[in-house]
């Protein structure tokens, strides 16, 4: 890979196309930024940072500039920022996302030395005005965040860049194996390419034309979610000694598996309370309508209904309170994994206690699937019957959960540290030099 800003080859037709297009595009810019902030999508204090406006002024001290998408890449990189603000006092650090909760926890989260920023949207003069305010002198992409101007731009200003934590769904794979001259270019503007597993690896490597390097997942490093503790407590009294298991970050498709498995089950566990987290919130009252055409009651958490005795299903459709429920039950369906999505983050249900079950969709990750099985934290289902099968044994035999719960959350914490340790490392050569001490 190359470091000189006058070895940088010239742009493929396509990057060329799109440099130009979102450039004529501001007009479009603006208005799909004005309809995500009336959909809510989009803080109004903050939409100027959307558009490249900082609203902090740059720290004096060498900055390092950390980006990811959402709530899963933010919490990922917490153990990294923490950790380089321990090894290194004298750095200070730019986190950027592009959604509101990932804000909210970043605000309530990054140590001291870091600041939180909304990402710019991809379009060239946001990007310069963002990096003509901050300035990094080295940058950090999180997983799949590809976004062509934001990665050139920061390329041709010269600053030391990598990839951590790198994945690229089998989908964009194939899409991106199709533009092969745009993935490479933009591949190759990054001085390290840090896989999440070997999969992602091996699929970084074919594309950049470069080695890829993998020490496993962050997010295994990833500090538990948090919980607010008087809704926990709130929670566990209204659920008294029911049988109780989650199935969180449910996608279409998996809701009716789901409403199924229950009915099956409710015959040997009368009491059964099913709580679902909808991956988006904003289906609830489409889920809610699912499970009520199953003949089932499913009192909404986003209108304030509480879990009543007769309650089947109790529909979480809120944002951030996966660790809330995660604590509440310790059997839970990962969901994303019967649908094709590719399967949610198991490390967030292993680290606070559950024994888990997935389906065959688990592609995103892969290697803690597979790894979590091996070590007898989690069980592939396949269907209504496979899920209420094992949820069955899992609520009659509490060793067995136990055991589960166990192996899963030792099976998560294992590798943390080492992971965290060894992406350190591979990015340390990339960190700006340390003043010497006159």
């Amino acid at each position: 890979m190359t470091d000189a800003v006058s070895d940088i080859p010239p742009l493929p037709l396509g990057l060329r196309a799109y440099r130009i297009a979102t450039g004529l595009a501001r007009p479009l810019a603006e208005y799909v930024l004005a309809e995500r902030l009336k959909k809510g999508k989009e803080d109004p204090d903050r939409i100027a940072e959307r558009k490249g406006a900082a609203s902090a002024e740059r720290p004096a001290e060498p900055l390092v500039w950390i980006h990811g998408a959402s709530v899963g890449e933010s919490l990922s990189v917490l153990p990294l920022v923490d950790r380089l603000s321990e090894l290194r006092p004298d750095l200070r650090f730019l986190v950027t996302t592009g959604t509101i909760t990932s804000a909210q926890l970043m605000a309530d989260r990054l140590p001291p030395q870091a600041q939180h920023q909304f990402a710019p949207v991809d379009h060239p003069g946001y990007v310069t005005s963002f990096l003509n305010h901050w300035r990094p002198d080295l940058a950090l992409f999180v997983e799949s965040e590809f976004w062509p101007n934001l990665i050139l731009q920061t390329h041709e200003r010269g600053a030391p860049m990598a990839l951590v934590n790198g994945r690229i769904s089998p989908r964009t794979y194939e899409r991106w194996r199709k533009r092969s001259g745009a993935i490479n270019r933009l591949l190759t503007a990054f001085d390290r390419l840090i896989a999440q597993d070997k999969v992602n690896m091996d699929r970084l490597s074919e594309l950049s034309g470069a080695k890829a390097q993998t020490f496993g997942n962050l997010k295994m490093a990833a500090p538990p979610l948090p919980v607010d503790e008087a809704a926990l407590g709130g929670l566990r009294e209204m659920i008294g000694d029911r049988t109780v298991w989650l199935a969180a970050s449910t996608h279409p498709g998996e809701e009716d598996i789901l409403a199924l498995a229950h009915k099956k089950l409710k015959a040997d566990f009368p009491d059964l309370l099913t709580i679902l987290v909808p991956r988006h919130p904003g289906r609830g009252e489409e889920v809610a309508e699912l499970v009520s055409a199953h003949g089932l009651s499913a009192p909404r958490r986003s209108k304030g209904a509480d879990i009543a005795p007769e309650s089947d299903i109790y529909l979480a459709d809120t944002l951030g309170e996966l660790g809330l429920f995660y604590r509440l039950c310790d059997t839970v369906l990962v969901g994303g994994s019967l649908a094709p999505k590719g399967g949610h983050n198991p490390l967030e249900p292993a680290r606070l206690y559950s024994a888990i079950l997935h389906g065959p969709h688990t592609f995103n990750f892969s290697e803690n699937y597979r790894d979590m099985r091996k070590a007898g934290g989690a069980a592939l289902v396949r269907n209504e019957d496979d899920l209420a099968a094992s949820a069955r044994r899992l609520f009659i035999d509490g060793k067995t959960r136990d055991a589960m719960a166990t192996a899963a959350m030792k099976t998560a914490e294992a590798s943390a540290e080492r992971v965290l340790a060894d992406v350190v490392d591979a990015i340390d050569p990339l960190l700006p030099a340390k003043k010497a001490v006159s």
